[in-house]
This record gives structure tokens, C-alpha cells and sequence, in this order.
């Protein structure tokens, strides 16, 4: 963990450094936050950063923590990935995070509105809903209307969380409505139901249909370009590691970042 504190024996330190060998004394005492056994790259980044994300990041922010660590050596990289209301309302309640990515600006405004973030939150990436069919799709599904159904088990989102909001939105929109045999309270349970062949289809993220590869099929549907997720990233205002914190933001944004998360099926905000 990052000290957050910089003591006498730590200036002392530096003095000694810096009448031994000035130069040296110098770049120790502006690079000393960042230094330490198992330290990072030479941009100070060490010790431990943990990120809360929406549970439809999980594939691409695990890519890009592994990044994270190669790039800075030492440095772990520790998720919690969930549904976005959960997550936020985990970081009111004071649980120690460092950056929070949230499938929504709805969810991430629970966490701004109590002061719980340092600046404006960026949008990093959107996302688009899509229908989950068991493989082949053999139910015939082609279109939202399809999942009302009589007989069809369909699994959504629950409306709290980012996906079962935008599921919501989609249905309002299209004037459809519909009883799922259960809501789950993130995209990935919404999944797994469909894998498990508990359900016979749910409406999750295009990005999750992808990572689930061939356990589920992806069926577009029109009305999804309604009811689109934006997805933003902040840095957590009692944030233990914030150098670090900035440096994983700032990974998620660039372009090696973006095209991870593009080949992932968000698209670019």
C-alpha cells in the first residue's frame, strides 16, 4: 500500500542523499512516493490498486490489469467486479476502492452525489444490449417482441442496475411488456442462466455475448440503439493508492486501452 504519509525519518533520508550524492539524493527524494521493494516503472507507481467495475468489464479490465502489472512491475492490480448500484453503494458504505467503472452515469452519480469521487467523471466506453439465446437458437427468437412469448424463459437484469434499466428503457420503447422467470442483479447471472440452459434466453450486453463464445447466440434487436449504456470511470476521493489509481485511469483511456475494449464489443464514447 502506498504511504500516504511523508514522515521526519523520510526527510531526514533524503538530506542524507542529497549531501552524499546530489544528483542521486535529488532523484530519490522526488521519486520516493513510487519507490520501495518490488516497486513500479519509473512513473512511481506502486504497490496495490483496486478497482471496483461493473460486472461486464470483467473480461477486458482483466486483460488490461495483467498489462497493468507487466508494465509496472510489482504492482497487483485487485478487482471487484458486480453490478454497478451494488458497487456503488459498497464505496458509500466506505469500503476501500481506488477506481470505480460503472455500466452507467445513473449508478455512477450514487457515488458523486455523496463527494465520493475526485473530479468529473469520464466516459470511457458505451455498451448496447443484445438478446442471449441458447446455441442455435432454438427457440426462433429474432426480435424483443419474440421474448413475450408464451412459455419462453427469459432471464433479465434487474431494473436497478444498469442492464435491467436499459432492458427497461428498450421495452418502454417498443411498447412491450414482459415477466421474466427471474431478475438477476448483474449481467453475468443473467448469463450464466442461458449457459446452464436454466433459461432460454436474456437480455444482457453485446460485449457479454462475445465473451461467452459459442455457450450462447447474440440476436440484435433495433430497439437496443435506444437504450445505450454509457460507461464512466473515476478516481475514488479516499482512494488508497491514488498515483496508482490515475495510472490504471489513464491505461483504460489511452489507445492501447481503447482497442482492448473495442475488440471486446464496447464502443467508443
Amino acid at each position: 500500500m502506498v504511504a500516504r504519509s511523508w514522515g521526519a525519518g523520510w526527510l531526514l533520508r533524503c538530506g542524507a542523499l542529497v549531501g552524499a550524492v546530489v544528483l542521486v539524493g535529488a532523484a530519490g527524494c522526488s521519486s520516493g512516493k513510487g519507490s520501495g521493494a518490488g516497486g513500479g516503472a519509473s512513473d512511481g507507481v506502486s504497490g496495490e490498486v483496486t478497482v471496483f467495475a461493473a460486472a461486464s468489464l470483467k473480461e477486458s479490465f482483466t486483460e488490461l490489469g495483467q498489462r497493468f502489472e507487466k508494465d509496472h512491475p510489482g504492482v497487483k492490480v485487485t478487482f471487484s467486479f458486480g453490478g454497478s448500484d451494488a458497487l456503488a453503494a459498497s464505496i458509500r458504505g466506505g469500503a476501500p476502492a481506488d477506481v470505480f467503472a460503472s455500466a452507467s452515469a445513473r449508478t455512477m452519480k450514487i457515488v458523486t452525489d455523496a463527494g465520493g469521487a475526485v473530479g468529473a467523471p469520464a466516459t470511457f466506453v458505451r455498451n448496447e444490449l443484445e438478446i442471449a439465446t441458447l446455441p442455435g437458437n432454438p427457440e426462433g427468437i429474432s426480435s424483443l417482441k419474440d421474448l413475450t412469448k408464451s412459455g419462453l424463459k427469459v432471464v433479465l437484469c434487474d431494473v436497478e442496475v444498469p442492464c435491467g434499466a436499459a432492458t427497461q428503457k428498450a421495452l418502454d420503447v417498443s411498447g412491450l411488456r414482459l415477466t421474466p422467470v427471474s431478475y438477476e442483479q448483474d449481467v453475468k447471472a443473467a448469463l450464466t442462466k442461458v449457459e446452464l440452459k436454466e433459461a432460454d434466453a436474456a437480455v444482457v450486453y453485446k460485449t457479454d455475448v462475445i465473451a461467452a463464445g459459442d455457450k450462447v447466440e447474440g440476436v440484435e434487436f433495433p430497439e437496443a440503439a435506444d437504450a445505450v449504456n454509457d460507461y464512466p470511470i473515476a478516481l475514488l476521493k479516499d482512494a488508497p493508492n491514488a498515483d496508482a489509481a490515475q495510472a490504471f485511469i489513464a491505461l483504460v483511456r489511452s489507445g492501447a486501452g481503447q482497442e482492448v475494449l473495442s475488440d471486446a464489443g464496447f464502443l467508443k464514447p
